[in-house]
C-alpha cells in the first residue's frame, strides 16, 4: 500500500479535460465488507453551491451506482496511463460477475471509510450532495439520446462535495 497526504485544493494542478476524459477515473464505493469500482471518462470538477465539487454520472445498470446510493460516499481515482490495461479491465468487467477488484490485481485502501484504489496518484474524497435520475425528455438535443442512449441505459448525475484530496 501506498502512503498518501492529504493535500489542499489550491496546490492540485490538473486539467479535467484531460484526467477524466483522456487518462481516465475509477469511481470506487462501498465500505470495507464489500466495494466496487468502475472504470469512468465522463464527468466533472468545479465548483457547486459553495464547495468543491465533483460531477459523476453513473448508468443505471452499473454494479458501483448501487454502492453510492447506498453510502452517500465514493472515491475518485486516478492511476495514470500507466495503469491503463488495469482500468480497461475494470471498465469491462461486472462486479456483479466476479470480485474484480480482487482479480485485476488492484489494491483497495480506506480513508474515514471510503475505499479507492492504491494505484492511483491522486484521489478525490466525495459525498454525494444530489442525485438526479437524467432522463430523455431533459435533452434540449435530441441526437444525444440517439448517440449515447440507443440501449435506454440513462445515468444519474451525482453532484458532491469533494471533502479531502489525497496525494502520493
Amino acid at each position: 500500500m501506498h502512503t498518501f497526504q492529504k493535500i489542499t485544493p489550491d496546490i492540485v494542478e490538473i486539467n479535467p479535460f484531460e484526467k477524466i476524459g483522456k487518462d481516465w477515473m475509477l469511481v470506487t464505493a462501498g465500505n470495507e465488507e464489500k466495494a466496487n469500482t468502475m472504470t469512468a471518462s465522463w464527468g466533472a470538477l468545479g465548483q457547486m453551491w459553495g464547495k468543491d465539487a465533483a460531477f459523476v454520472v453513473i448508468r443505471q445498470s452499473r454494479f458501483t451506482k448501487e454502492f453510492i446510493d447506498r453510502e452517500k460516499k465514493f472515491s475518485l481515482s486516478f492511476p495514470g496511463d500507466e495503469h491503463r490495461n488495469l482500468m480497461k479491465y475494470l471498465g469491462a468487467v461486472s462486479g456483479r460477475e466476479e470480485d474484480k477488484i480482487k482479480v485485476s490485481g488492484a489494491e483497495i485502501g480506506y480513508y474515514k471509510g471510503v475505499p479507492y484504489i492504491d494505484q492511483a496518484s491522486l484521489i478525490l474524497i466525495c459525498k454525494v450532495l444530489s442525485s438526479t435520475f437524467v432522463k430523455p425528455e431533459d435533452f434540449v438535443d435530441p441526437g444525444i439520446d440517439d448517440t449515447w442512449y440507443r440501449d435506454k441505459d440513462y445515468h444519474t448525475l451525482y453532484i458532491a462535495s469533494i471533502t479531502d484530496i489525497l496525494a502520493r
